[in-house]
């Protein structure tokens, strides 16, 4: 499971050594089994694995059981400054919107380990965790940590807490929902079918009081640097992306991919599932990849591009584009080519 996923800052981990510490555990029982030493937790340059992190969410939810809240209270640890240059990117964004879609294309780079996706409707913008590829006993911890934390982002991007219309979770009930509360600032629907958090959709793009977008452009470039030293993607994931590449202007469908890994698609779909990804996932990061590649490196018109990454229209390209890297292609190949 998450073979797929980059290496991440051991940040993390220091952060929820000192949540456990507080709760009267010993540091041996927060690193059982982390494959790590205390010197190593001690070193803030050290990078871990995902299965690292989960083991050492094992250990603190099985050894606190009975804190129901212990999510929540993690989340609050994971402030905009302990994601180093991710978080001065968030920071220097023009809106909220702006500073969702940055921190979304650059997830890889938090401590998140669901998978966070936005979506609007014509009132309300909601905030996704999909928990199906974690391990069942730790999603409730981790949906809890994460949409927490995404809170504590937003209050310190907007220096205010803005009001959540509705939350959904699918964990059950608590037998007291007053900590939930306290947190969400309305009462959760438990049991539900999805975990989201909702808000009026206005509030996307009111404007960030710290904007600065030539700091915010110098920080996403750097976003992209550190994502790509740490993503080395190996396993049935690595085999999917060398595949989408191999063939320049040709990008095959997933019965394809599956074919050529002698497997059928729907074992590949769970496979990469399990792995934490998807084949739409690596389609779009190769996508992107060669997108930025063309429109550096080749006369090609955005219409041929499009046709060469297999959209049916330069329109679909061009939004998609704009969601990757928040600026039209033409406006990536102008600053590209200076």
């Amino acid at each position: 499971m998450f073979c797929s996923q980059p290496k991440r800052s051991i940040t993390t981990l220091q952060l929820l050594t000192q949540l456990g510490l507080e709760h009267g555990l010993d540091l041996h029982t927060c690193l059982e089994g982390c494959g790590l030493t205390p010197l190593q937790l001690a070193d803030t340059q050290h990078e871990i694995e995902p299965q690292q992190e989960l083991r050492m969410v094992a250990n603190l939810t099985q050894a606190l059981a009975h804190i129901t809240d212990f999510g929540l209270q993690a989340g609050l640890r994971y402030q905009l400054t302990t994601y180093g240059i991710w978080g001065y990117a968030m920071l220097s964004s023009q809106s909220f919107r702006q500073a969702a879609e940055l921190g979304l294309r650059y997830l890889d780079l938090t401590f998140a380990l669901t998978q966070i996706s936005l979506s609007e409707d014509e009132e309300e913008a909601h905030l996704h965790f999909a928990d199906e590829h974690l391990p069942s006993a730790l999603r409730d911890f981790l949906v809890l940590r994460d949409s927490v934390a995404v809170l504590v982002i937003q209050r310190e991007l907007t220096s205010r807490a803005i009001a959540l219309s509705q939350v959904h979770l699918r964990m059950p009930a608590p037998a007291d929902p007053r900590p939930f509360i306290e947190q969400f600032g309305v009462l959760p629907h438990f049991a539900s079918t999805c975990n989201r958090i909702s808000f009026t959709r206005a509030l996307l793009d009111e404007p960030l009081p710290r904007a600065n977008p030539a700091m915010a452009k110098l920080c996403e470039e750097q976003c992209q640097a550190l994502l790509a030293k740490r993503r080395v993607r190996g396993g049935l994931a690595g085999q999917v992306r060398d595949l989408l590449l191999r063939q320049p202007g040709y990008l095959p469908d997933m019965e394809q991919v599956a074919k050529a890994l002698n497997l059928s698609s729907r074992t590949l779909r769970r496979r990469l599932l399990e792995q934490g990804s998807s084949f739409r996932q690596l389609q779009e990061e190769v996508r992107q990849t060669l997108a930025e590649a063309l429109l550096s490196n080749s006369s090609l018109s955005q219409a041929q591009i499009a046709e060469r990454l297999g959209y049916s229209e330069a329109a679909n390209f061009l939004h998609a584009f704009k969601r990757w890297k928040g600026q039209t292609p033409q406006d990536y190949r102008r600053l590209s080519n200076r």
